[in-house]
């Protein structure tokens, strides 16, 4: 990851989000800061976060299955879920959808639009897994929660990778 200036430029700030912060989003916020961790001048360039649409489960780990899954390829979820609130759309600079669901909320609860315009989804990320979508894992079973670390680490992957680029420049 380039360094230029990297002192005076304030982080890049990614917010990630499903619908209830316990699942897809806080997997996705575990696996970035993994791969930040793994490059730490990048990891004063870029900073994430996970939130959910609603507030159902805040305060809360990560399902329990998630972590489980998660652990097992050695990604440690420790976030507690939040649900997203009108100063997100200002903070973050690029807010990340699971599902088209999540997207169109987002949008809607985006202040402005020139906010609204921060709203992208995963899956524009997903270059070797044609999927449309990060399906929610929450009601089945373990190939579920297999299925959403293989789509979530190679958008993750791909999002480093795309920013990256883009700041070499």
């Amino acid at each position: 990851m380039a360094q230029s200036n990297s002192s005076s430029k304030a982080p890049y700030r990614i917010l990630f989000v499903c619908l209830g912060n316990i699942c897809r989003s806080p997997l996705a916020e575990a696996i970035m800061r993994q791969l930040l961790a793994e490059d730490p001048a990048s990891s004063s360039q870029i900073e994430v976060d996970s939130a959910g649409i609603g507030g159902w489960h805040q305060g809360e780990l990560a399902d329990p299955r998630m972590r489980a899954h998660a652990a097992r390829r050695g990604i440690e979820m420790t976030h507690r879920a939040r649900q997203i609130k009108d100063g997100d759309f200002e903070t973050f600079d690029q807010i990340i959808a699971m599902d088209d669901g999540n997207y169109e909320a987002l949008r809607e609860l985006a202040p402005t639009l020139e906010q609204q315009k921060k709203v992208v989804r995963m899956a524009d990320y997903l270059e070797q897994m044609p999927w449309d979508h990060i399906p929610d894992p929450y009601y089945g079973g373990a190939s579920g929660f297999e299925l959403v670390l293989d789509l979530l680490t190679e958008g993750c992957t791909n999002l480093y990778h795309r920013y990256e680029t883009q700041s070499d420049k």
